[in-house]
């Protein structure tokens, strides 16, 4: 497998979730401060322009849900996610549903607010808005989603690893996390994992 990434991005997650599996792949880094996800080369990889991208024996995988529910079903050993339980496994992807549709969008609104507006008012406005949103977003995880001492209780699964690599942008984004020491135990719990260790080794980001 060939797993495309950008060091400090939401790929973070997946990333881990390779190494957490124990899975045999190659890592390619793509720099987004200097475009190289607008090449041709690697518009030929993934239209969509964005990291992550996992390429497969059967074909390319896109978007954080889909890789790390696929690597949960590719490694079951690594008991990344209840494959044996219907329901269980939906409030899985629930949860990290969740995370791309709600709280991803919201910290975009922040560095990435030109995919929705041109007008400079709005940019402005839209960045303004990132520390309440995000606020809300994570305070609604905090009380109602983080069942403890993992996501979704007793059993480690994607679902933290995803909250971990998303947990990182609070601050950049305006965020009291004083409001959410749940969240940030979670996070502090999360950096001593080996295969988060190591992972933040290779990506440059301690």
């Amino acid at each position: 497998m060939i797993f495309y990434y950008a060091p400090g991005a939401c790929s973070l997650a997946p990333h881990i979730a390779l190494h957490q599996s124990g899975a045999q792949f190659e890592s390619r880094r793509v720099d987004l401060h200097r475009g190289e996800q607008t090449t041709d080369e690697y518009l030929a990889i993934n239209p969509k322009g964005r990291v992550p991208v996992l390429i497969t024996e059967q074909g390319t995988l896109t978007e954080n849900s889909a890789i790390l529910f696929y690597i949960s079903q590719l490694f079951p050993q690594a008991g990344l996610a209840p494959v044996n339980d219907p329901f269980a496994l939906a409030k899985v992807q629930e949860f990290n549903n969740y995370l791309a549709s709600t709280v991803h969008v919201a910290h975009a609104h922040g560095p990435r607010g030109y995919r929705w507006a041109d007008d400079q008012a709005a940019l402005v406005a839209m960045k303004a808005k990132v520390p309440m949103t995000m606020t809300a977003g994570f305070q609604l995880i905090e009380d109602e989603l983080l069942a403890g001492p993992w996501v979704m209780g007793e059993h480690y699964s994607i679902c933290d690893i995803y909250l971990y690599s998303l947990s990182r942008w609070l601050e950049g984004d305006g965020v009291n996390t004083s409001l959410l020491p749940r969240v940030i135990d979670h996070r502090h719990r999360m950096e001593v994992l080996a295969p988060v260790a190591e992972v933040l080794q290779v990506e440059g980001l301690v």
